[in-house]
């Protein structure tokens, strides 16, 4: 604190200082105080006083009587109050403000609730504030007129709020507010904006826990902000002058949700600019107060310097007349304490001011900000203090200062490790650790938002990031090599800051745990903590939507939770009392191990799903919500089981891999792999020497499906019609070893809070808080990948063609990817940090092995499976992908699914189409986890092994093949099938076959020709689709001839589906060539009909160059995306048509030949012959198989144009037959029309009548439902 006066080595002239003396019998020290002046025979004692009181030497007479409470508060109001505090010349500075009133004649700076626009809320009084509306607005009690003033507002959320100043005559309504009328200006961080009338851009982007200050200068007709005590510049100036009584009043517009809180002046600023007053003055005692706290503060440092040493002063030992520290500590601090008390209790509102400021910065000094912490100190001022009755409410005003502390307090690099909010956690959980304390806090009003504001953690932006890692390098960058050793540092440094604030929320939450609430009924350790939990996640339902409702926590209470739990299940509680009542209900709870790795007997009170508990009934399960559940399947009240299985039951036994076993799972297993070696990211950072493993961010599982395709534009492709039907009573389950179902016993145990329940609430955490953080790293990742490609592509340019006013361009291009990706390393290494160490992996990893073995062994009970939340699958699945997609990774892939995650794919594979999942994006997420798994050989590998997989996942891929599903289904077949396609074998795609899966997509499809009719007619129909989409797409960009980004990312994503879905009839006629050539010729001639349809697309573009322009999106080179990429398939489907006809001679086979001859397009069957035949295969083929497979083409090519030339003879003979047009089919105008619809009668040919029944049951002529088809003849 700071304190006046001249010092001479350290201490005020003519105050103390303190000697050390050894004992002559002993070693031992003792600090004596003597005074320090010119004349040392003057009396020690009241030297000390004036040094504590800081007055002026001799001020205090010789002493008479002894040192008390009653001596000590007399020199306070004698000599004190004469020096320091003259109360008749403080006077509220109200010079340039116009205001109103408590009634009390107390200046109340408040919102005016007559100004509201909308609906804005008190959260929390006086001032945090919440939107309930779209968008509220509204203005204080208060104006200015001339002066300089300012007001802070702490930022709960980080979306639309508009800060600043308006007059009386700027109108607020739905929809607009301040900054949008004259004499009205404001500032929006979200949106980077300064607002008068119009928006411009201004200042930086705002995140949660910003401190914003609103400045006014009317002395010079300015208006600036400060973001974090930074200033952004002035905003807006040459602001119109007013005059008393009609001045600019603080106002405020927020949207939805959106959260502040003001601060006019009631407390101290957190950020003061110097030169601009509060609007709101302090109370006259504030400074009293805020002196006597000074003179505490001067009393305890005495105590501090009488533990040092003092050698330069040995020679004054001989001085006799001393005051020991001890014997004036007493009556010394209990004075202050009763003058500093009875000063505040003489006007309202100090309190709060002294608590949240001067008394507050006072115990700051006393604790330490830095270890090693003082907490004897500390404890002896407490205990001080709260002798006092009004000190209740000043540690309230306390603890929410340093909750708004934790809030608001940004890491700062050169105070790391000690940085951020832990000083305040720290001081925090000493305080609580007195019960007297901990109570006075849970019986305040506000305990669980103060609880959410110590758990809350600020996140940096661009600007704070730049100051946290300043230095910046990646692989491949031409920086400096220094700056490589420097981010490592930083890197290293800001870990280590995050470990200590991650250590105070545990510390915290377990002193939370630990307390028993005095109440009646008696309470059990852990209620609170479980109630302060449940109102949590109730209050945050919806917080996953897109727009949450108001009221959800900030996004870093819930990170700070989830790690807090994750923490305690996965490492255990450190704390064996908290053991002894917190463990599992299964009989393997043991104490030394975290609960997710014990291992052995797993059990769940299945009670937490199934009763009505209004905390969770809100929450979707997988069979829908509760309500309908409780209807369609009701269970009863008392019905609360415990269900127990053995680990690893679910799995076979030569591959189960548990924590009993021999052989550990990957969570408890270490690796001695350099993995960062292996790593194929651009980015990758190892803290050296640090706790924290930075491993690379991965991906959000909701995004697995862009590794299906190079693009997902799903939203932008209107859905077909859906035609898969999956009856629920294909799903028959074997039954699981070792589980069993047992009454949960009622006694007192079931009121405690028990690692299950804390299971329960972590994994709904991670779905509303750690999820989203992983989505937007993913985006990251991306970005900066993109840009590390550009600015390499741009570096080449320059060097390849550096000249004139292109090689300007060329460098201002580099500067901005540049740019770009010095961000997104920076962001990508504060994720790192923030989100990845190993003990965080190691939780994970243990959590999915938990919960999946959990779903497999509940998915035996239907009863109870259709009430298990949604959350449980959607947070599976995005651990499992989180922690496969790390760089460097948790583990090595080939080990990752083996050795603990065998039951990930018999779940994923068991329920992807199971119709008791009554969500269909659950069903497409588990969907998607098979084709983003299946790509990689090591993961297919593991479903070859998986006996569900190999029973199940044929059959349920074809008949999932349908509007919603066909494009992952599409992904998975066509990986599946990788390697028999033309050309596949000279890009080596045959060694990374699956040749098991191949066999039975074969044996599935020759065994059910039902489903395998099914599927061809949804195949032949998507397939039709996604070409006449595309060709309508590279027809609007060849009229406009102008290539849109969107348009060109929609072309080539078809383009891509449609190559796929050819591959896939390319591999039917490879393996299940009988279909098209035996029985009817329908499925022949509809793929005949598609090649035709591509060639004729393929062959007649206008401009081939731009033709293939159209196919490639940015980045892609031309040698990957090209023609050939549809043309092969195509290619290989005639082949492969021909080969079978050759192969097997029949009479009553369909003949290839005669179908493509009856096309009635010859020129253009022929021209795309032409096409494949001067193509450049060489790229695609080895010499030796490239030949003979050419000449097949151009000898049915050579087929085709003599039976062409043969039927147009044998049409040139039947001209002038009246007979003819009466039985040709009126639908395609080629066959007879021998057969009849029944009842209606209607005739066509059978070909089109038994294509148009594949999709429709009705007559095309008459739309009458047909009962049966007659051929005639």
């Amino acid at each position: 604190m700071a304190e006046e006066g001249m010092r001479i080595a350290g201490f005020s002239s003519g105050l103390a200082v303190v000697l050390n003396r050894e004992d002559k019998g002993g070693s031992s020290q003792k600090s004596r105080l003597i005074s320090y002046c010119n004349d040392f025979g003057d009396q020690s004692v009241e030297r000390t006083l004036e040094h504590i009181f800081d007055l002026p030497y001799k001020t205090i007479n010789p002493l008479t009587r002894p040192i008390d409470t009653s001596l000590i508060r007399s020199i306070i109001k004698n000599e004190f109050l004469k020096y320091h505090v003259d109360l008749d010349t403080i006077v509220r500075n109200g010079d340039g403000v116009t205001t109103a009133s408590d009634g009390c004649g107390c200046l109340v700076v408040a919102i005016e609730e007559s100004s509201i626009c909308g609906d804005i809320q008190i959260v929390k009084p006086p001032l945090l504030l919440e939107s309930q509306a779209m968008f509220s607005s509204a203005r204080a009690n208060i104006c200015v007129w001339k002066g300089k003033w300012m007001y802070e507002a702490i930022l709960e959320t980080s979306g639309i709020q508009q800060l600043g100043w308006a007059t009386l005559s700027c109108p607020f309504t739905d929809h607009k507010g301040v900054g949008d009328a004259d004499d009205s200006y404001a500032y929006d961080g979200k949106r980077i904006s300064k607002w008068n009338k119009e928006a411009e851009p201004y200042g930086q982007l705002w995140v949660v826990g910003d401190v914003i200050g609103c400045c006014i200068d009317l002395d010079h007709d300015e208006i600036s902000f400060y973001r974090n005590g930074s200033s952004l510049g002035i905003a807006f100036s040459g602001i119109r002058k007013m005059v008393p009584g009609l001045g600019y009043y603080p106002a405020i517009s927020l949207s939805r949700g959106e959260r502040c809180e003001l601060n006019f002046g009631a407390h101290p600023f957190i950020y003061p600019i110097e030169g601009f007053l509060p609007i709101q003055a302090p109370t006259s005692t504030s400074h009293l107060a805020t002196n006597l706290l000074h003179c505490l503060s001067r009393l305890l440092e005495m105590q501090r310097v009488e533990r040092m040493e003092f050698s330069s002063v040995e020679k004054l030992r001989r001085l006799k007349r001393f005051v020991p520290f001890e014997e004036l500590f007493h009556p010394v601090s209990h004075a202050i304490c009763e003058e500093f008390f009875f000063a505040l209790d003489a006007e309202a509102g100090s309190t709060e001011f002294i608590g949240w400021g001067p008394l507050l910065s006072l115990i700051m000094e006393v604790f330490g900000v830095h270890p090693p912490h003082d907490y004897m100190t500390l404890d002896r001022v407490l205990d001080v203090f709260l002798k006092f009755q009004s000190s209740r409410l000043m540690f309230e005003h306390i603890m929410n200062a340093l909750s708004c502390g934790c809030k608001t307090a940004s890491l700062v690099l050169t105070e790391c490790p000690y940085s951020g909010s832990y000083p305040y956690l720290a001081l925090v959980c000493h305080i609580l650790r007195r019960e007297d304390l901990m109570v006075l806090w849970w019986k305040s009003s506000d305990f669980e938002l103060l609880l959410e504001g110590f758990l809350s953690m600020k996140s940096p932006n661009k600007q704070d990031l730049q100051c946290l890692i300043p230095s910046v390098w990646w692989p491949g960058s031409w920086e400096d090599m220094s700056y490589e050793n420097s981010m490592m540092l930083t890197t290293t440094a800001l870990a280590e800051a995050v470990i200590k604030i991650e250590e105070k929320h545990r510390d915290l939450c377990r002193l939370v745990m630990q307390f028993i609430p005095p109440m009646t009924p008696p309470q059990l350790p852990g209620s609170v903590f479980r109630t302060f939990l449940q109102n949590l996640l109730l209050k945050n339902r919806g917080a996953d939507r897109n727009m949450p409702p108001p009221g959800v926590s900030s996004h870093s209470v819930l990170v700070s939770l989830f790690t807090v739990i994750l923490h305690f299940l996965s490492e255990g509680f450190a704390m064996g009392d908290i053991s002894v009542w917190m463990k599992g209900c299964g009989t393997n709870a043991g104490l030394d191990v975290g609960f997710l790795h014990r291992g052995g007997q797993q059990s769940f009170p299945l009670g937490l799903f199934l009763k009505n508990d209004p905390h969770r009934v809100d929450i979707s399960r997988l069979g829908g919500s509760f309500s309908h559940l409780a209807k369609s399947h009701p269970v009863r009240d008392d019905q609360e089981e415990l269900i127990q299985w053995e680990e690893g039951c679910i799995d076979e036994e030569e591959i189960r891999v548990t924590h009993s076993s021999r052989q550990k799972p990957c969570c408890c297993s270490s690796s001695d792999v350099d993995f960062s070696r292996i790593s194929k990211k651009p980015i990758r950072y190892m803290a050296r020497g640090s706790q924290v493993h930075c491993s690379s961010i991965p991906e959000r599982s909701a995004h697995v499906a862009t590794e299906c395709s190079n693009g997902n534009l799903n939203d932008e492709i209107t859905d077909k019609p859906s035609t898969s039907d999956q009856s629920e009573s294909e799903f028959g389950y074997l039954s699981v070893q070792q589980m069993r179902i047992i009454p949960m016993e009622s006694n007192l145990s079931s009121a405690t809070l028990k690692e299950e329940e804390l299971l329960d609430a972590m994994l709904l955490l991670y779905h509303l808080g750690p999820a989203p953080n992983f989505k937007q790293a993913s985006s990251y990742m991306f970005h900066q990948s993109q840009s590390m490609s550009l600015l390499e592509e741009t570096d080449k340019q320059i060097r390849e063609r550096a000249c004139g006013e292109q090689l300007k361009r060329l460098k201002e291009a580099r500067s901005v990817y540049r740019e770009e990706v010095m961000d997104c390393v920076r962001n990508c290494a504060w994720y790192r940090i923030s989100l990845f160490s190993q003990w965080k992996q190691r939780g994970m990893y243990a959590a999915c092995m938990w919960i999946v073995q959990f779903l497999l062994v509940v998915s035996k009970l239907d009863s109870v499976f259709l009430y298990i939340p949604e959350f449980y699958l959607e947070t599976l699945v995005d651990c499992f992908h989180v922690l496969r997609k790390s760089d460097p990774p948790f583990v090595p892939a080939a080990i990752f699914i083996k050795q603990g995650l065998a039951s990930f794919v018999t779940f994923v594979v068991t329920h992807f189409n199971d119709t008791r999942i009554s969500s269909a994006d659950l069903r497409d997420l588990l969907l998607q986890s098979i084709s983003v798994l299946v790509q990689y050989k090591e993961f297919l590998v593991a479903f070859e092994n998986n006996e569900a997989a190999i029973q199940r996942m044929p059959k349920a891929l074809l008949s999932a093949f349908d509007n919603r599903s066909w494009i992952p289904v599409t992904n998975i077949l066509l990986r599946l099938c990788k390697g028999s396609g033309f050309g596949s074998s000279k890009h080596g795609e045959s060694s990374s076959s699956s040749f098991v899966f191949q066999r039975l997509l074969r044996e599935a499809c020759v065994h059910d020709e039902e489903l395998f009719s099914a599927f061809l007619n949804r195949l032949f129909n998507t397939l039709s689709w996604a070409m006449t989409e595309f060709s309508i797409s590279i027809r609007e960009m060849q009229e406009k001839y102008k290539v849109l980004e969107f348009q060109q990312r929609k072309c080539s994503f078809i383009f891509d589906l449609s190559c796929n879905l050819a591959r896939l009839l390319e591999f039917c006629t490879h393996e299940i060539p009988q279909a098209f050539l035996s029985g009817a010729d329908t499925n022949l001639r509809r793929i005949i009909e598609l090649i035709v349809f591509i060639l004729n697309h393929i062959t007649s573009a206008e401009d081939p160059e731009f033709f293939e322009q159209s196919l490639r999106r940015h980045g892609q080179s031309p040698e990957k995306v090209n023609r050939s990429m549809i043309l092969a398939p195509l290619a290989g489907i005639i082949l492969n048509l021909l080969d079978a006809s050759a192969e097997t001679e029949c009479s009553e086979q369909n003949d290839v030949v005669g179908v493509f001859a009856s096309m009635d397009c010859p020129d253009t069957i022929l021209c795309g012959f032409q096409c494949l035949l001067e193509y450049n295969w060489a790229g695609s083929f080895s010499w030796n198989s490239y030949l003979p497979k050419m000449r097949q083409l151009e000898h049915l090519s050579t087929l085709l144009i003599r039976r062409t030339e043969s039927r147009e003879t044998e049409t040139t003979g039947c001209v002038g037959d009246g007979d003819f047009n009466d039985v040709i089919c009126c639908i395609c105008y080629a066959c007879e029309a021998d057969a009849q619809f029944v009842p209606c009668s209607h005739m066509s040919c059978f070909g089109c009548i038994s294509r148009h029944l594949l999709n429709c049951e009705r007559c095309f002529f008459c739309n009458a439902t047909v009962v049966e088809v007659v051929k005639n003849g």
